[in-house]
């Protein structure tokens, strides 16, 4: 079946079943299924797909760009990329006078100062300031979240490791990944928690878990967006 609504349509079916409330469910394919009490009407079928509206059209398409596989990057202007859980577009700027390129968050828009626009500058500019992004941001969670510690970091790198988002090691030295800088703060908090809880659990045992449950009772959440959005965190 279609649906029209702000100029813009779905397509869904309708699966009645034995069940008190009506679900919207969209698979890995990006196609809606709504699965709702038998005899229930379609005037409730059109409210309940309008009042979830931009939410239906955000994981549709989020779902089919993950299947399709995600586009590799351009670095013209346009281009957009994350930070701190949201995309903005990249405007370039040539300026030969500046001893180093670097990018500045300004109006929604990251803006790329580079002495020559290459794809390898611009795409390095962009690593030095989400590596320095995260740092920061890494620092103040870190010091936020200290109350909660009777032990303190001995010390805080960001690194390029593929495989984790975080580590501690038994010197309490805490080690976290740059691509953070383009999640969504909640994600970041859930990451700096997670390791500085290994400073009192090494392994993730239900003792580790209760502490990190403690400090942050929706961790499962924050910890959602990086399962099904880290495909999307590049450069």
């Amino acid at each position: 079946m279609i649906h029209e609504y702000k100029n813009e349509t779905v397509d869904y079916n309708i699966i009645f079943k034995k069940r008190k409330t009506m679900g919207i469910y969209i698979d890995v394919y990006g196609h809606i299924e709504l699965r709702v009490p038998k005899g229930t009407s379609q005037e409730s079928i059109r409210h309940l797909l309008e009042s979830k509206w931009d939410w239906i059209q955000a994981k549709s398409k989020e779902q089919k760009e993950r299947t399709n596989g995600f586009k590799e990057k351009v670095y013209n202007e346009g281009e957009t990329f994350l930070y701190l859980g949201k995309s903005y577009p990249i405007i370039i700027t040539i300026d030969e006078n500046i001893k180093q390129d670097y990018v500045l968050l300004e109006e929604d828009k990251l803006h790329l100062y580079v002495r020559e626009q290459e794809d390898d500058k611009i795409k390095q500019a962009l690593k030095r300031f989400y590596y320095q992004q995260c740092k920061t941001l890494v620092e103040k969670r870190i010091k936020l979240y200290q109350s909660n510690f009777k032990m303190k970091p001995r010390s805080i790198r960001i690194s390029d490791n593929k495989s984790n988002w975080g580590t501690c090691d038994s010197k309490l030295q805490l080690t976290f990944n740059w691509k953070l800088a383009m999640a969504p703060m909640d994600s970041i908090d859930y990451v700096v928690v997670h390791e500085m809880c290994h400073m009192v659990h090494l392994n993730h045992d239900r003792s580790f878990w209760r502490l990190v449950g403690k400090i942050l009772p929706d961790y499962e959440q924050r910890k959602h967006w990086l399962n099904q959005s880290s495909w999307k965190m590049v450069i």
